[in-house]
Parts: structure tokens; C-alpha cells; sequence
């Protein structure tokens, strides 16, 4: 029963490599988003704050649609990227990479955010007095001490990008071998009479993965806080 096919290999690495994606396009713009809320001032804040998270309240269909018709072949940002650039998302696994980038956004913005916030500002204004340039101190002292929150940020958009469902099938449809992820490909073998085995295989490898992620989020936030509490300290 645990034995998986060939097919089902498939569905698994292409779910892995959509997010995968997703984070490493997500992560420096989560980084700036988080930085820019946490620590600066400016008119309109609390609209791209609540512009940030819309995500985690708008149902993922409204999402997907959105994304198709912006960024579909047709979209005011698709067409200029198809004609002048030769990226097509719709319909591809790029495009399910963009739909769960999106929707995995607010939590890795949240956490990275709320990292920001539990640092010592007193460290970066002594680095700051010491000749650090402000963009050196980001890098050497603040990414360091909020490195717990962006792991866990990373974490948090990986697994949702693992279960991202609704955006994806309304944006990139439901192609096996282009777009057909581990939830959608679940939800297909739910639709025929006889793949109800490959639904629970599938279902638990989407569980281990999950579940492996949150506990690795877990121990390596208790390693580097642990780690960088004595110099903190210091």
C-alpha cells in the first residue's frame, strides 16, 4: 500500500519544486515587506498591511481568478511578460509556484515580522555607532538575530504552499505532469471510483511532509535562539 508509482513520484517532486520556488521567490520581498512594516513610518502603512494579509482572508478562488486575469495570456501583466520576456505563468507549474507564493505570503511576512520586533534595537545602535552602515548592521546583526522568525517564516510558506489548492487549480487548472500537485492530484483520485488507494498514499506523504517541516521550523529556531542568546548577551 505504501509502495508508490511511478506517477505518484511524479506528483511529489513537482509539488516540492513549486515550493521550493514559491519560497525563494517569496522570501527577499517578505524580508523588505516585513523590515519596512516593523520599523518605518510612512502614509498608507495600515492599507499594505491589511493589502499583505488579504490573502489569509479571501477565499483562494477569489485569489486564482485575480492572478488569471492579470496574469493570464490575455492579463495586462501576462501579455507584457509573454510578448517581452517569453514568461507564461498560466497553465504552467510556474504559475502554480506564483499562486502559492501568494497565498503563503502573510504567514512568512507575519513571522519574519514578528522576529523583527523581538530584537534588541539597542545592539543595532551600538553596531551603528561602531562605523556600521545601516544596510551592513541589517545584514550582519539584525538578519542574524531574526534569523528564527525568517526560518520559521520559510517553514510556515513551504508547508502552505504544499496544501495550496484553491488558487492554484482556478489559475493554472489541474494538469497532470504540469500543474497537478499533491492536493490536487489527491482531489482527482478522489473524483474516480477506484483511487481511493492512491488518495491515502498521497494524503500521507502530504501529512509526513508537513508535519517534518513544522518539527525541523522547531528545532532549528530552538538551536539558533539557544545559540544566540549568549551573544546577545554579550
Amino acid at each position: 500500500m505504501l509502495m508508490l508509482s511511478v506517477e505518484e513520484l511524479g506528483i511529489i517532486l513537482l509539488s516540492l519544486k513549486v515550493a521550493l520556488a514559491s519560497v525563494a521567490f517569496s522570501l527577499p520581498i517578505a524580508v523588505a515587506v516585513a523590515y519596512a512594516l516593523d520599523r518605518l513610518d510612512f502614509p498608507g502603512k495600515t492599507l499594505v498591511d491589511a493589502l499583505v494579509h488579504l490573502p489569509l482572508v479571501l477565499p483562494p478562488v477569489v485569489v486564482g481568478f485575480a492572478l488569471l486575469v492579470l496574469f493570464g495570456k490575455h492579463g495586462p501583466i501576462g501579455a507584457f511578460l509573454d510578448h517581452w520576456l517569453g514568461i507564461v505563468f498560466a497553465f504552467r507549474w510556474t504559475g502554480a509556484a506564483l499562486a502559492a507564493a501568494i497565498m503563503g505570503f502573510p504567514l512568512m511576512v507575519r513571522a519574519i515580522r514578528l522576529s523583527f520586533s523581538a530584537i534588541d534595537r539597542r545592539l543595532e545602535t551600538v553596531a551603528r555607532t561602531l562605523g556600521g552602515s545601516r544596510i551592513g548592521v541589517f545584514f550582519s546583526v539584525t538578519v542574524p538575530l531574526a534569523l528564527p522568525g525568517i526560518v520559521t517564516g520559510i517553514v510556515l510558506s513551504f508547508a502552505r504552499s504544499l496544501g495550496e489548492f484553491g488558487a492554484t487549480i482556478t489559475f493554472v487548472s489541474n494538469i497532470p505532469g504540469e500543474t497537478q500537485t499533491l492536493p490536487l492530484a489527491i482531489y482527482s483520485y478522489t473524483q474516480t471510483p477506484t483511487g481511493d488507494l492512491e488518495a491515502l498514499r498521497l494524503s500521507i506523504v502530504a501529512v509526513v511532509l508537513s508535519f517534518a517541516s513544522l518539527v525541523a521550523a522547531e528545532w532549528i529556531g530552538r538551536r539558533r535562539g539557544s545559540a544566540s542568546t549568549p551573544q546577545a548577551l554579550t
